[in-house]
């Protein structure tokens, strides 16, 4: 298949784009400099430069395409959009990139015990309202004749198969932890996140453009685990025994910024991909988070 790919320098876009090369595919993926077309040209994959702005560039490269993956943004809606419209009455995939923390409940790093499958109800936080209405809205182009899906991923660990190696919020944990010779949460780090290797993750991908039926959403996890007890995990591998500690919310929004300390870093995402295993039988089976960690093959390196 020909299939066109945006985020193709990215961690998770970039990842997926690679294993669709290797699986027999011919990709072309969307970058926003040279640099980056380079990097992903040494993988196999055809560079088109721009930006999630160029609609005409998008149109473009969907009506060429047999499918598209979307993998640069949960969040723009413009993107997405020019994406299906570009799709609509062509029974073409089109497969969108959410994100967890759409139930993400605020908490200051205290834990809450919500968890949420496929078809549980929720009510998004006011920073992710706009993200749950475009998960929403995109659906509707089933009825438009595009073959829709969502992946939903918890937060991701493990190293990247495309041009960018590192996940987000381990990585940054990692770095804290560095720069301070502490391994540091937000508040007790008691909130839980549900979490997904990219490995399984990839390997969902590759199953919902096979396989899901339109309109479909899902949710990616293999496991959960609490800030504090991967914090600790981190103390370990840096040498600190396993010692913790909290931070404010002014010096977590300084590390990450106020956004990511409050939406991410403290807040509970737990998830169950219910629907993945039972309709397309995903079975994850990489290395569970804290084992990642253990074995150091988890962030980046030094500095």
């Amino acid at each position: 298949m020909k299939i066109f790919c945006t985020g193709a320098s990215g961690y998770i876009g970039g990842s997926v784009a690679t294993a669709l090369m290797a699986s027999g595919h011919h990709v072309r993926g969307l970058v926003r400099s040279a640099e980056s077309a380079e990097k992903v040209r040494a993988l196999g994959i055809e560079p088109v430069i721009g930006t999630l702005d160029d609609v005409a560039i998008l149109a473009k490269e969907a009506k060429a395409a047999d499918a598209v993956i979307n993998a640069a943004s949960a969040d723009h809606r413009g993107a997405a959009i020019a994406l299906l419209d570009a799709l609509a009455g062509s029974g073409k995939a089109f497969i969108h990139t959410s994100g967890s923390s759409i139930v993400g409940t605020r908490s200051a790093g205290q834990r809450v015990d919500d968890v949420f499958d496929e078809t549980t109800p929720f009510t998004p936080s006011p920073a992710r309202a706009a993200r749950v209405a475009l998960d929403k809205e995109i659906p509707s182009y089933a009825s438009k004749g595009v073959r829709t899906a969502i992946v939903c991923p918890s937060l991701i660990y493990g190293q990247g198969l495309g041009a960018k190696a590192d996940s987000v919020q381990v990585p940054w944990l990692i770095r804290t932890a560095r720069k301070h010779g502490v391994a540091k949460h937000y508040g007790p780090g008691e909130n839980v996140w549900s979490n997904v290797h990219i490995d399984d993750l990839v390997d969902l991908y590759l199953r919902v453009l096979d396989a899901a039926p339109a309109g479909a959403f899902y949710f990616a996890e293999n496991g959960e685990n609490s800030m504090r007890e991967v914090c600790a995990a981190i103390s370990r591998l840096l040498g600190f025994d396993g010692t913790t500690k909290a931070m404010s919310l002014e010096e977590a929004a300084a590390e990450w910024g106020d956004g990511p300390a409050q939406d991410t870093m403290g807040s509970n995402s737990r998830v169950r991909a219910a629907r993945a295993r039972k309709e397309l039988g995903w079975a994850p089976h990489a290395r569970a988070l804290l084992d990642e960690i253990a074995q150091g093959s988890q962030g980046p390196p030094r500095s």
